[in-house]
């Protein structure tokens, strides 16, 4: 600020900073004040809702309400400053009124069934693809090794095979470190009244793999899937001389390998696929990232979850406007939630619009919880319970 500037303020008068200052606290004061009171009579309206089976959220009010502040407001700014800033007192008056609604026992109960630990005697395990593949080790870590289990080629495969009853569960991958998210399981949760019970994680410690005896200067030719191929740049980049063949799978790759009986040919897979087919591991860790895993899921047509679950998977569409996916977050901030992943993916057959899967920590049987879906679910469009796990 020049001189000239600072002499027209004091020569017009201008208050000091202090003053201002102090007059900004005042208000403040009473605005809070205000909020107080208007809270109380939010919980006034929550009794009358519980007492007369009414719902908290009216859309339709809320939208007509923030119109009628708006025009108060004298310019755009303000008028914009100010259906932000009550959006957010009814959002918190909504917040308090689900949270009575919770402790006076009138939030409905969750269709999910607590249990120690899910059934594992006399079961059916489906995994999709083949034997020898991560989604079987996953399948045998979770479930043991003598475990009753069959295979399928797709992932709707597994999903309707526990629908219709021909398995109790199913195991699927529902996310890879490096590669990202299995959109179609995704979908498939959308899809079926099916439910996750657990989570598996594998480490994909892909490994050279040949028949008893093999060298690596008798190698001609390697196979295996593309991804693992490229997972192991590093190292088969170191020979030359060997021919990389793409294959549709890391197991199936071995399986040739094994089957095939020629000590020219070699696979890139696993350890357990190494032990499955009867082959060597030449060589150990081949892959250059360390941190490479895939996180499978447990899935069966039961709404059950175990009494010491941890983490819960939900999904919800939104309001095509803005600031309706921030006003739904906003439900894990208030109830103190830890949310550790969002995800989200179109919805078929409406054009850039999505439909959105959250994990967050928590047990369906905690009061925040409860509190919190309860949120969700008046003001999103269809929520679902993916589960608890």
């Amino acid at each position: 600020m020049t001189g000239n500037t600072t002499k027209r303020i004091e020569e017009h008068g201008m208050r000091n900073l202090q003053e201002l200052r102090e007059e900004i606290d005042d208000v403040d004061r009473q605005i809070a004040e205000l909020f107080e009171r208007r809270m109380d009579i939010s919980e006034e309206v929550a009794r009358y809702k519980i007492v007369n089976g009414r719902k908290v959220f009216d859309r339709e009010r809320e939208h007509s309400k923030l119109k009628t502040l708006g025009e108060m407001a004298h310019n755009d700014f303000n008028r914009h400053g100010v259906q932000e800033l009550f959006s957010q007192i009814m959002s918190m008056s909504r917040k308090l009124q689900y949270q009575l609604l919770e402790e006076n026992g009138a939030a409905g109960r969750l269709p999910f069934i607590a249990v120690d630990d899910i059934d594992r005697t006399n079961i059916r395990v489906v995994y999709q693809g083949v034997e020898g593949a991560y989604s079987h080790a996953a399948m045998r870590e979770y479930f043991g090794k003598d475990v009753n289990c069959f295979h399928v080629r797709k992932f709707r495969d597994a999903m309707e095979a526990i629908a219709e009853g021909s398995a109790d569960y199913a195991v699927l991958p529902i996310e890879n470190s490096s590669a990202g998210i299995v959109a179609d399981n995704y979908d498939l949760l959308v899809n079926f009244e099916n439910y996750i019970v657990g989570e598996q994680i594998v480490k994909c410690e892909h490994a050279l793999l040949g028949l008893p005896g093999t060298k690596p200067e008798m190698i001609q030719r390697v196979y295996s899937h593309q991804q693992a191929l490229s997972q192991c740049e590093e190292y088969l980049y170191r020979h030359p001389e060997w021919q990389l063949i793409p294959f549709d799978n890391t197991a199936r790759a071995a399986k040739k390998v094994a089957e095939d009986g020629d000590p020219t040919q070699a696979a890139v897979g696993s350890a357990f696929a190494a032990e499955y087919f009867g082959l060597e591991v030449l060589e150990e860790k081949i892959y250059y990232n360390e941190a490479n895993s895939t996180r499978f899921i447990v899935v069966t047509n039961q709404r059950i979850f175990r009494r010491d679950a941890k983490k819960i998977s939900i999904c919800f569409e939104v309001p095509h406007s803005s600031g309706s996916l921030y006003n739904i977050l906003s439900h894990f901030i208030y109830n103190n939630l830890n949310m550790n992943k969002i995800e989200s993916r179109p919805i078929p057959g409406r054009n850039w619009e999505y439909r959105f899967f959250i994990d967050f920590d928590g047990n369906l049987s905690e009061s925040a919880v409860k509190n919190a879906l309860r949120g969700i679910r008046e003001e999103a469009i269809n929520m679902k319970i993916l589960g608890n796990y």
